[in-house]
């Protein structure tokens, strides 16, 4: 046998080999089985976490029936605050007054003396957050705007908790103030109060006819909520 044959002998062989491990070979593995098994339950729980939220929304919004009185408190737990619904969007509710929410603190010092903070406008910094901003975030707009309203809605004027969404609005009210207050001033304290001062909006200047009587403008009205006790919170 001469070497051109030898080698193509070799190489055939060989070639013949490589195929036979190629063929006979695993091919290349995918993923792990238990990576798929995680993925898969993964995606069944957020199509199960959507659904539900789905049908507890759509409980809240429905007309009262059986099911949504039923589990009322189930469908108020989820909803509230985060994911309350309202039409405003479809048939906005002008605002007919300017509101200016106010927050102060007390804190007892280890002598025992008490020390009372001045008031702290909360409105304010949401204001100076929105003007000029192109794209204003939902917290300066409607945050604590909306837990004012929710509290109006709640309590009356007596500031008393008739129900647990009462109770819920109230600390959702209180923990909204203490964030910002602590996050702006320095000092701890244990206690924080609200006031609110409602400014009307002054009605547009109308021409002046026949008997026409110009409306007297309504005086701003002051409301100071009760001192609310908080964990002792101490800002940077």
């Amino acid at each position: 046998m001469d070497s051109d044959e030898f080698d193509r002998t070799g190489a055939g062989r060989a070639a013949q080999n490589g195929c036979g491990r190629f063929l006979s070979g695993a091919a290349p593995s995918g993923p792990p089985v238990a990576v798929k098994a995680g993925v898969q339950v993964a995606v069944v729980l957020c199509l199960a976490t959507v659904l539900v939220h789905v049908l507890l929304v759509f409980l809240e919004v429905a007309p009262p029936n059986p099911i949504s009185r039923q589990y009322s408190r189930q469908v108020n737990a989820w909803v509230f605050p985060l994911f309350e619904q309202n039409w405003r969007l479809f048939a906005p509710d002008p605002e007919s007054v300017n509101r200016q929410i106010s927050a102060r603190t007390m804190h007892t010092a280890a002598d025992g003396t008490v020390q009372v903070s001045g008031w702290f406008d909360l409105t304010a910094v949401d204001t100076a957050a929105v003007r000029h901003e192109p794209f204003p975030s939902h917290t300066a707009q409607n945050m604590l705007r909306r837990a004012w309203t929710s509290y109006l809605e709640t309590h009356g004027g007596d500031d008393r908790q008739r129900s647990q969404r009462a109770l819920m609005i109230q600390r959702y009210l209180r923990n909204i103030a203490v964030d910002r207050v602590a996050a702006r001033r320095h000092g701890a304290f244990e206690s924080i109060q609200l006031r609110v001062i409602t400014l009307p909006i002054a009605a547009p200047p109308a021409a002046d006819g026949p008997g026409h009587v110009a409306a007297a403008p309504r005086s701003a009205d002051t409301r100071y909520l009760p001192w609310w006790k908080v964990a002792r919170r101490a800002s940077d």
